[in-house]
């Protein structure tokens, strides 16, 4: 029985290593400055040119993902908590079934956009987020509204602390229950559901933070009757 420590054969199968890319494609390795192929993958399933072939096909993969952006992921199912999401990188993604709207409808095979966070976790996990990516779609749109003082569409969707949460294009917006009528609300609960315009009075893209108020849209309109109404009388008086 050869020795261990002598065999040139088990030498080669300890310390031959084939690198697995990394998360961030400066540092990810190409199939160029991989390690050699070692004697000991000729007997296995891959010949080296399948070897090298996949490689080829993995880093082609890799290159059409990059951190940071919006990309297509396929549904593959959805769990009691989350949604299991395919991006064609080598470990699936996930997404906690808050972040959609539709979690109930969704079908595995269905497509969706979702922000790429990361391409690998501690875990080895991809960090997806499918509210970021809601949010991102429809940035410019209300940092216009912002910028040119329009009014959006949106819809009450839920009572919380301190107001009430507004469905603003798809992304959540904060009412705060000071902005919600010119005089206090009785009862909240009654306008869920209900569709208002509104204006956007404070805007935080790294925290995608957005508040909105129907209140200055009411003090406007009172504004807009009263200067109305003085005109009138003048006139009025004129005669």
């Amino acid at each position: 029985m050869p020795d261990s420590q002598n065999s040139p054969e088990l030498l080669d199968v300890e310390t031959t290593t084939v690198e697995t890319p990394v998360r961030t494609r400066s540092r990810r390795k190409t199939p160029s400055t991989l390690a050699p192929m070692s004697p000991f993958f000729e007997d296995e399933e891959y010949s080296p040119e399948e070897y090298e072939q996949l490689l080829g096909m993995y880093e082609q993969t890799l290159s059409n993902i990059e951190e940071g952006e919006i990309v297509k992921a396929k549904v593959l199912r959805v769990t009691e908590n989350a949604v299991i999401l395919d991006v064609g990188f080598k470990s699936e993604g996930s997404i906690t079934r808050d972040e959609f709207k539709n979690a109930d409808q969704l079908q595995p095979g269905d497509e969706v956009e979702v922000f790429l966070e990361n391409l690998e976790d501690a875990d080895g996990v991809v960090v997806l987020s499918k509210k970021k990516a809601d949010f991102l779609r429809v940035w410019e749109k209300i940092k216009r509204a912002y910028e040119e003082n329009e009014q959006v569409p949106g819809i009450l969707t839920r009572k919380i602390k301190g107001g009430v949460t507004v469905d603003l294009m798809g992304v959540d917006a904060f009412l705060p229950g000071s902005q919600i009528a010119l005089r206090r609300v009785p009862n909240i609960e009654d306008l869920i559901g209900q569709t208002f315009e509104f204006k956007i009075i404070k805007l935080n893209k790294r925290r995608r933070n957005i508040v909105v108020s129907r209140r200055v849209i009411l003090e406007e309109e009172r504004e807009t009757k009263r200067e109305q109404l003085v005109k009138e009388l003048l006139v009025a008086r004129a005669w």
